[in-house]
């Protein structure tokens, strides 16, 4: 039986005895759990696939917001720290990458580390200097959404959607500009790096830099599209996630040569 904590901040779209690996997947600013809810269509069945679910949205609505990413990552480990299936794998794309990264170095610190953390569309902490800020007035952040997803665009036309998706993008993208990263230890995990191709926010040589912090191997791989790249790439993403969870040995092994 999953702890009350757990129950808070994880939600599991497949789970059962068959499972051995734990996908447990970060959404991006602004994102939601749900986004990951047909993830498991595209997975082998002996994956487990959990999201993260964030305050201030879905059914966590009425709970605050954290007060900074690592404040965050704090919560979501403890969240983690129980029994789980053989091995702990993290995907998280954007921000939800850089919160992938620190919940897998407070999980390293209980004995408890994760077998590969797969990072997407996001600098690496040692390298956020000189990164945009986020931040700003409604009219800006509605702007910048719907510049990447013009999908969005219905979204905040209606003043209901609006006032009720505009506050967690608000505070996450607050969270991104207040982390300053730096130097972090080495991970003994393999790192994966996803990126699309013409992704506006991240070069490849910045997402590259990711192994400088692990000790267990590093791939990139580059897919189409811009910074939300894995809608429309999502099966060719599931297939790479899918190989990288067949390749592991154990929690500590390193990547397997591309």
């Amino acid at each position: 039986m999953r702890s009350p904590r757990a129950e808070r901040w994880i939600r599991p779209y497949r789970d059962g005895d068959g499972c051995t690996t734990a996908l447990v997947c970060f959404p991006h600013a602004g994102g939601w759990a749900s986004a990951y809810r047909g993830w498991p269509a595209g997975l082998p069945s002996d994956i487990a696939v959990r999201a993260v679910r964030y305050p201030g949205r879905e059914d966590r609505l009425g709970d605050p917001f954290p007060t900074g990413l690592e404040a965050l990552a704090d919560d979501i480990a403890e969240a983690l720290a129980g029994p789980a299936p053989d091995r702990l794998v993290l995907f998280g794309h954007s921000m939800g990458a850089s919160v992938a990264h620190e919940v897998a170095l407070r999980l390293r610190e209980r004995g408890r580390p994760p077998a590969a953390l797969c990072v997407s569309g996001r600098r690496p902490p040692h390298r956020l200097a000189g990164q945009r800020l986020f931040s700003g007035p409604d009219d800006r952040i509605i702007a910048d959404i719907v510049r990447s997803d013009e999908s969005r665009a219905v979204v905040f036309a209606d003043p209901d959607m609006r006032d009720l998706v505009l506050p967690a993008v608000r505070a996450d993208y607050r969270l991104v500009d207040d982390y300053v990263g730096g130097p972090r230890p080495r991970l003994d995990c393999p790192v994966y790096g996803y990126l699309g191709d013409s992704d506006p926010e991240v070069t490849p040589e910045q997402m590259a830099d990711w192994a400088d912090l692990t000790n267990g191997g590093f791939r990139l791989t580059m897919l189409r599209g811009g910074h939300l790249y894995l809608r429309d790439e999502e099966a060719a993403l599931l297939t790479e996630i899918g190989a990288v969870v067949a390749g592991l040995t154990c929690r500590t092994g390193a990547a397997p040569r591309p």
